[in-house]
């Protein structure tokens, strides 16, 4: 077969950050400039670029697929203005079979930094939905791709590669929901205004809390954090005022003690009667007092206990991974008898067309000298369709099945010279 499906790209695990900076594609007008510029490369036929924090990868089918990395080398390189050498060394480049392997692999996001996360499939269409719009989607990669979505929602659905938190702030919230169910009526109170209070603030905002406040020592950095949240920054001296009035305490400071004390939490709870408050102390060393662990109706969770969580949560999806792993395989099997059999497909159509000119010329010599109506011509003509078909369908199904178990091309040669579709 001519064309071929080919794919160069780089990801987390084969270039550095510096490297996938200078190849990444930024928003769609980028995407589109550099798929548009494919009509003026005449050995790409189809294209699709997927374009994410973690990987740039160029899905191809070329018309001389011996020169294919060369192409797409030359491709990524004008069109991101970065020379060959400078991210040659970090790439890899498949073809065929391989490709659908990978890519299969990737919609199950199993290739994914973090094994199971959901983000990927979504990405995956919003690179083919826009190569669709752009008319670099032809027969081959359409196929590919809608087998790749397919993949990846049979892999969510008989898996539970996705199940569990294995990030630190996401298993807080998870925790939360537990103790509490739904959090949209829930009140929160983060306590700094790092990075992980930020994180677990965009996971709490995510999950519908309806009240965010936050105190931190530096009132500027509380402020931008609660205005990037759609909360209320509050005053750190009065913090201990705050906590009755709230579900959830987040804490990560810098503190060299607890600021947050045993004797506080009791007058909070207290004053709630009997309504709990599940804290989560992300901070080392700890923002909260221990021993609120023993008072009643309050649940605190430090990073140790959030981590080994988290640790067996990403222990159960490395199990889960391993059956995903078995379904992409039996997905990639079936589809490479798919892609091998194109191999025949020219051969199988011009052996039908060789063989219907034989039937028409041959009926309407038989049928010259005859007397009939036309109800028993088309009679006749139906019988000679039917003698035809069968006549092919052992030529037509060989052909399928060889090319289909990868012996397509000796076999195609053999009955193009049985049938006289080129000299031998």
């Amino acid at each position: 077969m001519m064309e071929e499906l080919t794919l160069l790209g780089l990801s987390h695990k084969t270039a550095p950050l510096e490297v996938r900076e200078k190849l990444a594609f930024w928003g769609t007008d980028d995407l589109s400039d550099a798929l548009d510029s494919v009509s003026f490369i005449p050995q790409i036929r189809e294209l699709v670029i997927l374009s994410t924090c973690n990987r740039v990868e160029v899905y191809a089918v070329l018309d001389r697929p011996e020169e294919g990395e060369g192409v797409l080398l030359e491709f990524l390189s004008q069109c991101r203005g970065v020379p060959e050498e400078d991210f040659r060394g970090f790439s890899y480049f498949k073809r065929a079979e391989e490709v659908a392997r990978h890519l299969f692999s990737v919609a199950s996001s199993l290739d994914s930094m973090v094994v199971g996360e959901p983000q990927i499939l979504g990405q995956l269409k919003e690179a083919y939905t826009l190569a669709v719009e752009r008319g670099t989607v032809g027969f081959l990669l359409h196929r590919l791709f809608q087998r790749a979505f397919f993949v990846g929602k049979r892999v969510r659905r008989e898996t539970a590669i996705g199940d569990g938190a294995i990030s630190v702030s996401y298993v807080a919230v998870e925790l939360a929901k537990k103790i509490f169910g739904d959090l949209q009526d829930k009140s929160v109170l983060i306590v700094g205004a790092g990075e992980m209070c930020e994180l677990a603030a965009k996971h709490l905002r995510a999950a519908g809390v309806r009240t965010l406040r936050v105190a931190n020592r530096t009132w500027q950095r509380a402020l931008d954090l609660a205005q990037r949240m759609g909360g209320e920054a509050v005053p750190f001296e009065g913090l201990r005022n705050f906590l009755g009035d709230s579900d959830i305490v987040l804490s990560s400071t810098g503190a060299s003690r607890p600021i947050i004390l045993k004797d506080d939490v009791s007058m909070a709870l207290r004053r709630r009667k009997g309504r709990p408050i599940f804290f989560i102390d992300l901070a080392v060393p700890r923002d909260i007092d221990p021993g609120v662990n023993e008072l009643s109706d309050a649940y605190l969770y430090d990073i140790d206990d959030l981590k080994a969580v988290a640790q067996e949560n990403a222990r159960d999806r490395l199990k889960e991974a391993e059956r995903a792993r078995e379904l992409v395989e039996e997905e990639v099997e079936k589809f490479t008898r798919w892609y091998r059999s194109l191999e025949a497909a020219p051969t199988i159509r011009e052996l039908r067309e060789w063989a219907e000119r034989v039937r028409e010329r041959e009926l309407q010599d038989a049928l010259k000298g005859l007397d009939l109506d036309e109800r028993d011509r088309e009679r006749i003509e139906r019988m000679s369709h039917r003698i035809l078909n069968k006549l092919l369908h052992p030529a037509i199904d060989f052909l399928k099945h060889t090319a289909a178990n990868g012996r397509g091309k000796e076999y195609v040669e053999m009955v193009r010279c049985l049938f006289g579709l080129r000299e031998p």
